[in-house]
């Protein structure tokens, strides 16, 4: 069945640094785009990046905009969040969701994984 799991979470100073993965299975991974989402307590869902089946484009929220980068390698059917100059303000659940990009916009399925947390404190 189709799967999405998360790894790469954890606890890092305000500064730090966190690479986040997305292992993807049961389906054929590289004609879907790609994303990853994050909800903070009390808050709705919202996009981070989103990357196209093919890796070529790439879409970000302002907040994380210079800061965080979005990649995917389809030989290892895994999708990634580099992040960088992490904030409190990132604190949240990131979830890896299958989707499809077109024309800069990503559009989220029900296809979602677990979720990871990633926690920004000192």
């Amino acid at each position: 069945q189709v799967q999405l799991v998360e790894s790469g979470g954890g606890l890092v100073q305000p500064g730090g640094s966190l690479r986040l993965s997305c292992a993807a299975s049961g389906f054929t991974f590289n004609i879907y785009g790609m994303s990853w989402y994050r909800q903070a307590p009390s808050k709705e869902r919202e996009l981070v990046a989103g990357i196209s089946n093919g890796g070529v484009f790439t879409t970000y929220a302002d907040s994380v905009k210079g800061r965080f980068t979005i990649s995917r390698n389809n030989a290892k059917n895994t999708v990634y969040l580099q992040m960088n100059s992490l904030k409190p303000e990132d604190t949240a659940v990131y979830y890896c969701n299958r989707g499809r990009y077109s024309s800069g916009t990503y559009y989220p399925s029900e296809t979602w994984g677990q979720g990871t947390q990633v926690t920004v404190s000192s």
